[in-house]
């Protein structure tokens, strides 16, 4: 039996959290010089959405956010709490790429592991994935290592797998106000006030270093989800066998577009569409729309990459629903499957 730990950035929500029996270490921001912890594990989806708009409100409004790191102290204590009754720990992290959580997880990661090298012949008991991008990539691959635990796998096969699925789950978003971008450095500011004069939608990815770069412009917010659209459906993997994430800061009635669209040119097995998570949310802003979903790989060709799967990803979700019964995921999370 293993345990599996991923931080808040991996936007999972608390339903679905709950469901899958994950442990969650939260972020915790300082909104207009208070603290406020990211992630709520009673919350519903409901609940969440409306504390969602509250903040993302809030940052349209002027508050001023600072975003922290999660310590190498509470990942250790995480970590030796959840190994108590001998069990080992998967943990997936925001990628290196963006956060410097990922070391803070190393670190306690290896003075456990060093610990418990004798014992265990070398074996370590800590096992760390730095998933190269965040939000619902992280959270699905996640979920998709609690499917394999529930099916008996143990976690020296499961790591394995998941390690496998990195480099083909994409993340693709746009924003909607280039103020955001331009406070991360991402733009010039003068570049940010043109760009929303000229109403320029960028969309965004996550690369296969674990960055985020620029993808494509498109003119206007429609052709940018629509846009958003295409890549996915272009790009996807065996859809009927994935979870699709749509991820979102106060923009729910235009995720629910996305789904319709995308729901009319491929089936997938269910989505989550949930509220953006607070932490990397603050830094693209309100309005922004993420999708995350698994592809050949992470650079997002045209037309035609569906009908040439990688067989390594199909082989992995195989695994997943081989018995031919897929397990749905909790119809509060917009299961649309």
């Amino acid at each position: 039996m293993f345990q599996i730990v991923v931080d808040s950035g991996a936007n999972i929500p608390a339903e679905l959290v709950r469901h899958y029996d994950i442990k969650v270490l939260s972020f915790v921001n300082i909104a207009d010089g208070r603290p406020l912890v990211c992630f709520d594990p009673e919350l519903s989806i409901e609940e969440e959405r409306i504390k969602g708009k509250e903040y993302y409100d809030a940052i349209r409004a002027g508050m001023k956010v600072q975003t922290g790191l999660i310590g190498c102290g509470e990942f250790e204590a995480c970590f030796r709490s959840l190994m108590e009754n001998g069990d080992d720990v998967l943990c997936l992290t925001i990628s290196s790429g963006i956060s410097g959580t990922f070391n803070a997880a190393r670190l306690a990661a290896n003075a456990i592991n060093e610990e418990a090298s004798d014992e265990t012949e070398g074996r370590p008991r800590v096992r760390l994935i730095d998933t190269k991008n965040a939000s619902l990539a992280t959270g699905i691959l996640a979920i998709y290592a609690s499917e394999f635990r529930a099916k008996g796998m143990d976690i020296d096969e499961v790591a394995p797998l998941i390690e496998g699925l990195v480099p083909q789950i994409n993340g693709v978003f746009t924003v909607g106000d280039l103020r955001y971008l331009a406070k991360t450095g991402r733009l010039t500011g003068s570049k940010a006030l043109i760009g929303n004069l000229l109403s320029i939608k960028p969309i965004l990815r996550g690369n296969r270093d674990g960055f985020i770069v620029q993808f494509k412009k498109c003119h206007g917010r429609k052709a940018a989800l629509n846009t958003l659209v295409s890549l996915v459906c272009d790009n996807i993997v065996d859809p009927e066998s994935q979870i699709l994430g749509i991820a979102h800061a106060d923009a729910y009635e235009e995720s629910v577009y996305i789904m319709n669209e995308i729901t009319k040119r491929v089936h997938v097995r269910g989505f989550i569409n949930t509220t953006y998570d607070f932490c990397t949310g603050s830094h693209v802003g309100p309005d922004t729309i993420a999708l995350f979903f698994l592809g050949k790989d992470r650079e997002l060709g045209g037309e035609g990459i569906l009908s040439r799967a990688s067989h390594a990803v199909s082989a992995q979700l195989e695994a997943l629903c081989g018995d031919g019964r897929i397990a749905p995921i909790p119809q509060g999370s917009n299961n649309r499957a």
